[in-house]
């Protein structure tokens, strides 16, 4: 990200800083992410919060890889419109996003990175649990989750605000490093609705579901978010805290 000063931002300085800044930011970042959510695992088939825990991909899960494989070689999105092919491809650190990332990188003839530090939010002792038995069990926290999981801290895991802090950081080096191209990055939930949250502004939804009908490989168009009115960028449960309004916050 630019150096952020007092006149960096498009509520201060002159005409001509704000200008200049936009376009630092601009020339600074990759132009497309193509943010592609790893297959399932038995955790996500059985309605378990999987969090940090190193759980392979499921046989469905294999299957979807090769999928999204497939159309990514393709280069074509689910609407059959034309896709960037990535300059790179990047993986978190969880085993079902290393395994899909491995499959689509054979398939596109890319090698998968690793990106260290790059763990699902962590959620602590709910991990392993059946999303179902905490709604029996706790209904409290499964209410109070469901409605604001921002104030809500798993029991020894992290704070979905700490969460989206470390990720923007991982992002923001990202695109630094692939200025004017376009990247693959392979993630699982939730950590996808996070990224698609930071980027897009896409509401992040219940955390705790894998939606079928959510679209596993998007491509996100990332300058373009920062070039839009501010309505349009609107949509988030904290738009304050979103990656595309940040670059205006002051230093």
């Amino acid at each position: 990200m630019p150096t952020r000063s007092h006149t960096s931002n498009n509520s201060h300085g002159t005409p001509r800083e704000r200008i200049l800044y936009t376009r630092e930011c601009f020339q600074l970042m990759a132009d497309f992410l193509i943010l592609i959510r790893s297959g399932s695992t038995d955790f996500d088939l059985q309605g378990r919060i999987c969090g940090t825990l190193d759980i392979p991909l499921s046989e469905v899960g294999i299957a979807e890889a090769h999928a999204l494989a497939a159309r990514l070689n393709a280069g074509v999105t689910a609407l059959a419109i034309p896709m960037a092919r990535p300059a790179a491809i990047y993986s978190s650190t969880a085993a079902c996003a290393q395994e899909t990332s491995q499959i689509i990188g054979r398939a596109i003839g890319l090698s998968p990175r690793r990106i260290t530090d790059f763990q699902n939010l962590d959620q602590g002792l709910w991990q392993g649990m059946l999303v179902e038995d905490i709604r029996r069990k706790q209904p409290r926290v499964y209410r109070q989750w469901q409605e604001n999981p921002w104030a809500v801290v798993p029991p020894e895991g992290e704070l979905l605000e700490h969460a989206c802090s470390r990720v923007e950081a991982i992002l923001e080096k990202l695109w630094k490093r692939h200025a004017g191209e376009s990247i693959a990055l392979v993630v699982p939930e939730p950590l996808d609705r996070i990224v698609r949250w930071l980027t897009a502004g896409e509401s992040m939804g219940d955390l705790w579901s894998r939606d079928a009908q959510r679209e596993p490989l998007v491509e996100l168009p990332l300058a373009s978010q920062w070039n839009q009115p501010e309505p349009q960028r609107a949509g988030s449960e904290r738009p304050e805290k979103r990656w595309a309004h940040r670059h205006t916050a002051t230093g």
